[in-house]
């Protein structure tokens, strides 16, 4: 792909998403289409390292980029000096908040971030300046040169502290509160069991850093290549940033190298256009390890005190929740993931009565925003937690306490909303519940690695301890609340070869070979083209909630079948027949009767076909004053059974194995969705147990990979996959859902749980700290 831009020189970007590869006969029965298990056409270029990133664009005239960062998480700037930045030799231009030409800010769905601080700085790292210099160490040395003076003001960085602290925002400290009422409040259990859990700041960890390209236009305008999973937001948070309408930025999508919230992040695309616009040159900028942890958001620190209430059976009579996010500096997507926390409080289980309240408020630690499961995680870890409670006060096995109470299709939210969706919480209990469990270690293990803590462990044999923990969990799919959730795709043929436009963006969860299934399995052609993304396409939204397997995978399917039918109406008025009686299938087209009979290639011999459609879920409605409302499309359901060994004296954990079983509605892909299930798992097991990104103050301690330790192939449990429930929601495209979120939602609660039964302490605290596994 080249720049539209004169002067700079050609862009070199990312290929289209993907070209489907030769079926390969030897791989199953189900060689393409949907069911096959293709492999994404991209994955040997990742595995050699060959494939293109932001990291890697090039373009002549190139100049690199430097942002200085706030090293106070609160002060207001008293005065920025640029003077003896802008005399280095090499320098071209440095950037401050008196050069944004735009009032707006930035942010995924509050825009209350500017682009750089303006008269406070509101946490630890926050942009205050950009350097555009002719070497990247240049503008290093050069943003570093600049000299603010700054004040030093108090920092709030207690969550609960927040609501009588001085106004943080103009907009205020409180973000939003949820007060949810279901039933009746006054009922009361004949068992009651309290907790208070405290979920630590998990960081996306992208393996390949942020990093972007900004090439000036001759209108004016700009275009900025970078890993973006919604362009089309990004695009306009840029233009209202720029001062100029949406159609003189453009947004091109670079390969993504993995995004679990990260990627939705526009910090870097302000200081990259305003440098490009500047100096009338391409800017180029890649942000090293450090600047990574600072420049994007986390997931929610959550503090959550729960009451459970049950009978004497055990079975659930109320559950009364408060729940508090840290949203750190700014709201971004934090009134979503409240909105979630809140109403999965209770989790995937009968609750005839529930009284939640959830609050999600400013802080000056650095901001929170959408990760992965986000809110319904952090509940999952602390109901589940009351739900060993439970058993243990009635000393009711864990299982057998959750089979009592387990939800199914029909029953009620505690927001009210009826689950409509396939639920089959029961069966997937029931199938970790009676796998095998794996074998016991020797006492005394031939290979050392099988203790806790890993070859150079100093525990012993005798001080491990067994345990195995149980948790259920679920997500919702698409947005919630009223989002209007719709996606355009174009699929257009020429001859023998078929080339889908959609604006979803790949970034490795697999719509691109979903794309490319769904067309070979609509109308029989083998080669498949997916166009790369940029903003000159209809919007298809964020990829965040499984939505584009659901929305975008829907829009293609649609103008496949329209394209489908352009192609057998032909054909089909020749014969004197409708085109309802003509099929498609294995590149051949045959009538019912089959007095017709000919190949696709043929039929389309000549002809160039295509065709535009959207999807577009049934909407959602905003949660009430109480906390009701059918805010939800749909939901997905897991139960993982966790197997831990602990060493009680040390405090160390190795997961040995964790199994689970999903409920996936239809499996599309068999070899995606095993990969993304299991990479949902390890990444729940970071978070139960290593990933914490530490806030002194703050300030951020040790942002690299030594200080946050994110879990390597060697901490990778056994995964097993026990069962997947195919019950196909009518109302979801193909009848698919969410694959990959759950399990990080459900993973982090079962290790809990299983380090709960290994040494009979509470474990209240993500991730578990090794005082904590210390048990008897």
């Amino acid at each position: 792909m080249t720049s539209t831009a004169d002067g700079p020189g050609a862009v070199t970007a990312t290929p289209a998403q993907g070209t489907s590869p030769p079926h390969n006969p030897a791989e199953g029965t189900v060689t393409k289409g949907i069911g096959a298990s293709l492999a994404p056409v991209d994955a040997p270029a990742k595995a050699e390292g060959t494939f293109p990133y932001a990291a890697d664009l090039w373009a002549e005239g190139l100049l690199w980029a430097a942002v200085l960062r706030s090293p106070h998480p609160h002060a207001r700037i008293v005065s920025i000096d640029t003077a003896q930045a802008a005399a280095l030799p090499g320098v071209h231009a440095v950037v401050t908040h008196e050069d944004v030409p735009g009032d707006a800010g930035h942010g995924r769905k509050v825009a209350d971030q500017p682009a750089f601080a303006r008269d406070l700085v509101r946490y630890y790292g926050e942009p205050v300046a950009a350097v555009a210099a002719d070497h990247p160490d240049t503008a290093r040395l050069a943003a570093a040169a600049i000299d603010v003076e700054y004040e030093p003001l108090e920092a709030v960085t207690d969550p609960e502290k927040s609501f009588e602290a001085e106004p943080l925002h103009p907009d205020g400290n409180l973000i939003r509160h949820i007060p949810l009422r279901f039933g009746d409040p006054d009922v009361t259990g004949d068992i009651v069991v309290e907790g208070l859990y405290r979920i630590g700041r998990q960081d996306p960890a992208p393996i390949g850093a942020e990093a972007g390209l900004a090439v000036p236009r001759p209108d004016g305008g700009v275009e900025i290549y970078t890993a973006s999973t919604d362009p089309h937001t990004d695009r306009d948070l840029a233009a209202a940033c720029f001062g100029l309408p949406p159609e003189q930025v453009k947004i091109v999508v670079t390969g993504v190298p993995g995004a679990m919230g990260d990627r939705e992040d526009t910090g870097l695309q302000m200081p990259l256009g305003l440098l490009a616009m500047k100096t009338g040159s391409p800017v180029k900028i890649a942000a090293t390890r450090e600047e990574s942890f600072l420049g994007h958001a986390h997931r929610h620190p959550t503090l959550l005190r729960y009451r459970h209430h049950a009978d004497n059976e055990g079975r659930l009579v109320k559950v009364e929740a408060q729940i508090l996010m840290d949203a750190g500096a700014y709201a971004d997507t934090s009134a979503d993931a409240l909105a979630a926390a809140v109403s999965f409080a209770a989790g995937p289980y009968v609750v005839p009565h529930a009284s939640v309240d959830g609050w999600a408020v400013r802080t000056n630690n650095p901001p929170s925003g959408h990760v992965r499961g986000e809110g319904a995680m952090q509940v999952c870890a602390a109901y589940e937690g009351q739900m060993d409670k439970l058993a243990a006060q009635l000393r009711i096995d864990p299982a057998e306490l959750r089979m009592r109470n387990v939800m199914a299709t029909g029953d009620l939210l505690p927001t009210g909303q009826t689950v409509t969706c396939p639920a089959p919480v029961a069966e997937l209990l029931r199938a970790v519940r009676e796998a095998p469990l794996p074998p016991l270690p020797k006492d005394s293990p031939a290979r050392d690695w099988l203790l806790p803590g890993g070859p150079e462990g100093a525990g012993e044999p005798g001080a491990v301890r067994r345990g195995v923990g149980y948790a259920l969990g679920m997500v919702h799919m698409l947005g919630a609340e009223g989002a209007d959730e719709v996606s355009t795709a174009t699929v257009k043929v020429n001859g023998p070869v078929a080339t889908v436009m959609c604006a979803a963006v790949e970034t490795g969860q697999g719509f691109a070979t979903l794309a490319r299934q769904i067309v070979q399995e609509t109308l029989g052609i083998d080669e498949v083209h997916v166009a790369s993304v940029d903003t000159d396409q209809p919007p298809a939204g964020a990829g965040a909630h499984s939505r584009h397997t659901w929305v975008s995978g829907g829009a293609v399917e649609r103008a496949a079948k329209m394209v489908r039918s352009q192609l057998l109406q032909p054909l089909a008025s020749k014969f004197g027949m409708t085109a309802e009686l003509l099929s498609v299938a294995d590149g051949k087209i045959t009538s019912y009767d089959g007095v017709l009979s000919t190949t696709v290639a043929e039929a389309l011999e000549g002809k160039e076909l295509w065709a535009t459609a959207q999807c577009r879920p049934h909407p959602t409605e905003p949660l009430d004053e109480t906390g009701q409302g059918d805010a939800f499309v749909g939901m997905a359901f897991a139960a993982v059974r966790a197997v831990v060994d602990v060493d009680i004296e040390l405090g160390s954990v190795r997961v040995v194995e964790m199994a689970v079983a999903q409920d996936v509605g239809r499996v599309l892909n068999p070899r995606q969705l095993r990969a993304r299930i299991e990479a949902g798992v390890t990444q729940g097991v970071g978070a139960a147990l290593t990933e914490h990104l530490r806030i002194a103050r703050g300030v951020v301690r040790r942002p690299d990979f030594t200080g946050y330790a994110l879990p390597t192939a060697l901490d990778a449990p056994d995964i097993r996959i026990v069962k997947l429930i195919e019950e196909q929601d009518v109302v979801a495209p193909f009848g698919a859902k969410a694959a990959s979120a759950v399990p990080v939602v459900v993973s982090p609660a079962a290790v809990a749980s299983a380090v709960r039964a290994a040494t009979g302490r509470p474990v209240n605290r993500l991730p578990i700290r090794p005082q904590a596994a210390v048990g008897g």
